[in-house]
Order: structure tokens, then C-alpha cells, then sequence
């Protein structure tokens, strides 16, 4: 029985490209289904390093304490011992956190009203087909967001004090009006971003839809409100729920705000207390647990804001 020369020539073939596409998927000692691991390895130890490690030792802070003996004084004298749940109880029945967490209620009241409400709003005017000026708009709008809170944190304070605002007879720093004085600061800085946000899904909208409302007859307020605001409620869900966690960790307008009053205490949000807890007052294991419970509140109220407008807004059980 005898070969062929072109079925040789056939086989010697398939057996070059058989050996060619096993040798493609190893480059340089690398396998092909591990690159995208060496790919994603430097974002996996950033995440270890400085997301998964702190959250794993502020979860085992939580449950130490320090043991006293005697004085206190001398080696030995103070030792790191197992505390069990009792930091975490102490958290949750602290009054001074719950009564932070009532002040951040009334302040987030009104920073998620007025900065969505402004954002929606100036971001329905920069998509109007009138508009003018749209471009510089829209950088005046989003500047203030480009500051840092704390430079913007300082500008207010100053403003805001007796001897240099230029509006009289309020006082902004007081105890009446320091909530709405922070939550102006917030307000003012925060916008922008939200505005950016909701204005971005409003241009990928398709102008066709406006054509064809424009031309049964639709006005300007009619497309806003029946076209433009039902097909923004993914986007207005994201920017209230960023918003909702910016709010409960509220701390640098406090923070910054606090030297220049004495009606701003040292705990008046919850991580001004953790704040105090760790720096002041030299308390870790406190403040850890008083971290976690923050945490976890911040857990509930977003997946819960999340579940109920999923059910009543996007139509779900």
C-alpha cells in the first residue's frame, strides 16, 4: 500500500498547524488563560491591600479591648484581650451616635432635596433645544465640584462669619442655621457632579423621540416631563443612592466648620465620633466598632432604597 505524496504533504501540514496552535497558547512560559490574571493581578492587590485587609482589621479591632490592671502603669500593666460583642453593643445603644445620626438625618433631608432637585433641573435646561451659552454652562455648573471640600469647606466658613459675610443680620454659625449652613457647602459642591451625571444620560438618549413629539404637537414641558423624566429614573436611582452614602459619612464640612463655632461638637455626625474615638480620646477598639455599625447602616438604607424603587419604579415584586 503506498502513499500518496500530496497525502503526506497533507498530514505533515496539519501536524505543523496542530504543533503551531499549541505553541500560540504559551508565549514567553505564559498560558493563554492566565494573562488576563496578570492583567487584573495589580487591581486584586490594591483591593487586598487597601480595601479587604483594612475592613478584616477593623472587624477584628471591633472585638478586642484593652484590660487595665492595677494603675495602669508599667509593662504588662495595660494588655490587648478578647472583648466578645460587647464593643458592638456599646455601639448601638451609644446616645451620642444616635444622636448624630438624627442631625445627619435632617442635614441629608436637605442636601438630597435641593442638590438632586438642582441637578434634574439645570440638567432638563442644558438639553433644552433653546438654550443658549450651553458649554459654559455646563463648566459653571460642574466647577464648584472640581473644588476640594475642604478649600471649599474654608471659602463658606469665611463667608459665613459675622465680620466678613455680606449678607447682615444672620448668623449663619449658630444654632438654628449651622445645619443649613453645611448643607449649602454640600449643596454647592455637589451639584455639578449629579448634573454632569444626569445630563450625560440625556444626550444618549436618540433626538428622534423628541422629533416625533415635537411633531404630534408636544411642548417643550411635555417632552421633559413624559419622555426625558421616565427614561432618566435609572440614572436619578444611582446619583440619590452615591448621595445617600456621601450624606451618612458626612464629616468634612462638620469638620472643617467646627473652629470657627462652638455649636458644632465633636461628635455631631457618626464619623466625627469614630474620628474622636480613635484620635482624641485614643480608643480604637471603639471606634472600630462604631465603624462597623456605620457600615452596616449604610448597608440598609441603599439596598432598601434600592428594593423599594425597584418595586414601585421599574415595575418588579
Amino acid at each position: 500500500m503506498s502513499i500518496r505524496p500530496d497525502g503526506a504533504s497533507q498530514i505533515a501540514s496539519s501536524k505543523d498547524s496542530r504543533t503551531s496552535r499549541s505553541g500560540s497558547t504559551r508565549e514567553g512560559g505564559v498560558s493563554r488563560g492566565a494573562a488576563p490574571y496578570l492583567f487584573l493581578a495589580p487591581a486584586i492587590v490594591l483591593f487586598v491591600l487597601f480595601f479587604a485587609l483594612p475592613i478584616a482589621y477593623t472587624v477584628f479591632l471591633s472585638f478586642r479591648r484593652t484590660q487595665v490592671s492595677g494603675l495602669g502603669l508599667g509593662r504588662g500593666a495595660r494588655q490587648e484581650v478578647w472583648a466578645g460583642g460587647a464593643n458592638l453593643q456599646a455601639a448601638v445603644s451609644d446616645g451620642e451616635l444616635w444622636a448624630g445620626w438624627l442631625r445627619v438625618l435632617g442635614y441629608g433631608a436637605l442636601v438630597l432635596v435641593v442638590m438632586l432637585g438642582l441637578a434634574l433641573l439645570f440638567a432638563l435646561f442644558l438639553d433644552s433645544a433653546h438654550v443658549r451659552l450651553a458649554r459654559f454652562s455646563r463648566i459653571a455648573i460642574f466647577l464648584p465640584y472640581a473644588v476640594p471640600g475642604v478649600v471649599a469647606s474654608l471659602l463658606w466658613g469665611f463667608l459665613y462669619l459675622p465680620s466678613l459675610t455680606p449678607i447682615g443680620g444672620i448668623d449663619f454659625l449658630g444654632a438654628t442655621a449651622v445645619t443649613y449652613s453645611m448643607a449649602n457647602v454640600a449643596v454647592w459642591g455637589g451639584t455639578g457632579f449629579n448634573m454632569l451625571v444626569l445630563y450625560t444620560n440625556l444626550r444618549a438618549i436618540p433626538r428622534s423621540y423628541y422629533e416625533a413629539a415635537r411633531i404630534d404637537g408636544a411642548s417643550e414641558l411635555a417632552i421633559a416631563l413624559r419622555i426625558k423624566l421616565p427614561m432618566l429614573v435609572p440614572a436619578i436611582v444611582l446619583t440619590t443612592v452615591f448621595s445617600l452614602i456621601a450624606t451618612i459619612q458626612v464629616f468634612t464640612e462638620p469638620t472643617t466648620l467646627r473652629p470657627l463655632t462652638n455649636t458644632i461638637s465633636s461628635t455631631w455626625s457618626p464619623l466625627m465620633k469614630v474620628y474622636r474615638d480613635a484620635f482624641v480620646t485614643g480608643d480604637l477598639y471603639s471606634a472600630a466598632a462604631t465603624s462597623l455599625v456605620i457600615a452596616a447602616v449604610s448597608m440598609v438604607v441603599s439596598f432598601g432604597f434600592l428594593r423599594v424603587v425597584r418595586g414601585r419604579a421599574f415595575g418588579e415584586a
